[in-house]
């Protein structure tokens, strides 16, 4: 029998477009949704009937003790993680949950411990660990065939109009540049890096709501390596990533969902082109990681060593720059 035939059942929190593709990805699964919940009950009735799912939640707590349900992915603004997190693992329920996984490092332990304490999978939607194009890069990094990772460079950039209302400057849903986008740039970064970089150094332009609008990031480890992360919420830069090794550099466009990348050899100039897998199947390749991690116990996969790096790398800055949300606990 396949594996991800074995009937979990996945409830969702949230319908926005990360909801949709989840339920989408699903249906190519040959799945459904089994449930959804969402503050407000008419956006959740009418995700339902969208997606023929099967139970739809009156109200958001239902989702967390209703027995049926194996896994909850929570897609909601990152600042509602923590909480909604903890009550999912205190009902048994494994989680996935959308980046920025938590707001900081204190709530990522606390969690993960609850996790390990009731056997529970808890790890964070990272496209970046999930696709078919970085499982091949890293393959060839492995392999030694172009030396040694020396220096990575990173930049993402998009340009959101200053409505400071929404998610990306309002300082009460955690807005900013660095749980945004910097949590992409950052863990591509740290997965082609031995050890996790020590020595940090960071500038951060605020927005006028006082949110990280600017963001450059210098980062090195203990064997040398090193890389450089520009970000950006009010101008657009491409999503580009280089990595670049001893005998060649690795280039990726429209990272994070790339599916394909250029290995350029340093001496020759000749440039090999690799294709791995589907930008648009990106969820699917999540879901499928998670359903396996699940029923395997290859919890590996999920990277979550990672992800508890980059968390440190992010609450260590905001804690230089000062930057603390409304209501965050360190």
């Amino acid at each position: 029998m396949n594996m991800y035939n074995k009937d979990l059942k996945w409830a969702v929190l949230g319908t926005g477009v990360i909801a949709n593709e989840m339920a989408q990805a699903l249906q190519t699964m040959g799945k459904s949704l089994y449930s959804v919940g969402n503050r407000t009950f008419s956006k959740a009735k009418l995700f339902a009937e969208r997606y023929n799912v099967k139970k739809v939640y009156n109200s958001i707590e239902e989702m967390f003790t209703d027995n049926e349900t194996d896994i909850i992915y929570i897609t909601t603004p990152h600042n509602t993680h923590y909480n909604f997190i903890k009550k999912a693992l205190e009902s048994g329920k494994h989680v996935f949950a959308e980046k920025s996984i938590t707001l900081n490092l204190r709530e990522l332990d606390e969690l993960k411990k609850l996790a390990d304490d009731k056997g529970l999978v808890l790890a964070e939607a990272m496209t970046i660990w999930h696709m078919p194009l970085y499982k091949k890069l890293w393959e060839i990094v492995r392999s030694g065939r172009l030396g040694r990772v020396q220096i990575i460079t990173m930049n993402f950039g998009s340009f959101k109009e200053y409505d400071m209302s929404n998610r990306f400057f309002n300082m009460n849903l955690a807005g900013g540049a660095l749980l945004d986008i910097g949590v992409y740039a950052l863990s591509l970064t740290r997965s082609f890096m031995d050890e996790k970089p020590e020595e940090i150094l960071s500038q951060m332009k605020p927005s006028p709501t006082g949110s990280d609008e600017q963001v450059s990031i210098l980062l090195k480890n203990k064997s040398g390596q090193m890389a450089t992360v520009a970000l950006s919420m009010h101008s657009k830069q491409p999503k580009r990533a280089m990595i670049s090794c001893e005998k060649g550099y690795i280039e990726i466009m429209e990272y994070p969902r790339g599916d394909k990348a250029v290995i350029v050899d340093a001496e020759t100039g000749e440039r090999e082109e690799i294709t791995e897998g589907k930008t648009e199947n990106a969820l699917l390749y999540e879901m499928r990681d998670m359903e396996e991690a699940i029923l395997s116990g290859k919890t590996d996969m999920m990277k979550f060593d990672f992800t508890w790096d980059v968390m440190d790398i992010m609450t260590g800055l905001r804690k230089e720059w000062g930057m603390k949300y409304p209501g965050e606990t360190w």
